[in-house]
């Protein structure tokens, strides 16, 4: 026999056998009964057969040949970049029969499936993963969980890396957060859409985790004492103890007297001592003014209602005046009795700074409500207070804090 009848033979052998798996694969597809045949989308297990630089054939379990060509061979999960024959992979069917008979597959699609996959698995369970940090905008950072994209909001970092600055000033945050830019985070994913592509993670619910048990060792009633890290229109963030939490002092907690501007108060860098007034999660309120005798619990020693007094405006609202009667007793002077007649404007009738003479209407010791009068100073037989301070009060015409 020469080469060339040979070669004709081997060539309608090749060409027989081929028809002959296509006619077995189609017989099976038929017979679904007998066998579990993959459909397109699943993912299948097969053993490699052959490796060539263009593609990779596979055993499926002895049911049908499988190959992976072109594009399909690159993977998010990185697993198949060192295959050798012999090697078991999972692969995604994208076509049950090509033109050659064989089922179609795709690395790409079966790794891409796999990272979401693992990433429903990293949500359900808490656990705590890597994130590098790629880039940042003024709503928080994008980050890669391996080969994964995703965005760590503003609201998830952790209080360390919060980008707190003083008056809130746009520029200054995202330059704070753009300096993240390549550090490695620790987060939980807390929202995963594969349809979607979207990937939440949290850096802050990763550090609660962690704090749970520092936390725990601290109660309500408890005095610390610490840093500020922060002042912000709000309150002022401390952070204490060996572990470095840090906790909030509202406004309201600064101090018993009325306080417009925390920054007039305490500084960045100061440090003072506070009670806890509460733990919420993560979340520890303290108080400074806790640990202070309230004023207030004496103050009808020195002040009665009907009592005229001297107090200096602290701040004009377009609902009245509010009043420093000393240091520790602010009262406010409701527009409605600044004057017998209407009123448009608080100004009209002082400013801050200006010292004024009101009648005490109203006194809740409990409450730290004091309401104050001008009006009331025209009825007959009262007479301008001498030596005595007067205080700012709320919209209601009752002392503030």
């Amino acid at each position: 026999m020469t080469k060339n009848e040979t070669k004709v033979d081997q060539n309608s052998l090749d060409k027989s056998v081929s028809t002959n798996q296509t006619s077995q694969f189609r017989k099976m597809l038929a017979e679904g009964d007998f066998i579990k045949i993959p459909k397109v989308g699943e993912i299948v297990k097969g053993k490699i057969i052959d490796i060539s630089r263009s593609e990779i054939r596979l055993d499926i379990e002895g049911l049908t040949t499988g190959v992976v060509r072109g594009r399909e061979f690159y993977d998010e999960a990185s697993e198949y970049s060192n295959l050798k024959v012999g090697d078991e992979v999972e692969a995604t069917v994208i076509e049950l029969e090509n033109e050659n008979g064989e089922m179609e597959l795709s690395l790409r699609f079966a790794g891409h499936q796999k990272v979401w996959g693992n990433l429903d698995d990293l949500q359900r369970s808490g656990q705590i993963v890597k994130a590098v940090v790629t880039d940042a905008n003024r709503g928080g950072l994008m980050v890669k969980v391996g080969k994964i994209p995703g965005f760590l909001p503003v609201s998830q970092l952790m209080p360390e890396h919060y980008p707190r600055v003083p008056g809130g000033e746009k520029g200054r945050i995202l330059e704070r957060l753009k300096s993240y830019v390549g550090k490695e985070f620790e987060v939980k994913v807390i929202d995963v859409d594969e349809g979607e592509e979207k990937l939440i993670v949290s850096e802050k619910a990763s550090w609660e985790e962690k704090q749970k048990e520092v936390i725990a060792s601290y109660k309500v009633g408890d005095v610390v004492s610490g840093k500020v890290t922060a002042v912000t229109d709000f309150g002022v963030f401390v952070e204490f103890g060996d572990d470095k939490l840090e906790g909030l002092v509202h406004i309201s907690e600064l101090a018993w007297q009325r306080i417009d501007n925390p920054s007039d108060f305490v500084k960045v860098g100061d440090v003072i001592k506070a009670e806890i007034i509460n733990v919420e999660g993560s979340k520890i309120f303290l108080s400074m003014k806790k640990l202070k005798d309230d004023p207030w619990k004496n103050v009808t020693e020195k002040y009665n209602v009907g009592q005229v007094v001297k107090g200096k405006v602290l701040k004009v609202n377009p609902f009245g005046l509010f009043v420093e009667l000393d240091p520790d007793i602010h009262g406010l002077a409701h527009v409605s009795e600044l004057s017998d007649k209407s009123i448009v404007d608080p100004r009209e009738i002082a400013k801050p700074g200006d010292m004024v003479d009101f009648k005490i209407l109203s006194l809740e010791a409990a409450n730290h409500r004091l309401g104050l009068s001008i009006k009331a100073l025209k009825e007959k037989n009262i007479k301008p207070a001498e030596n005595v301070t007067a205080a700012p009060t709320d919209e209601k015409g009752a002392l503030t804090e």
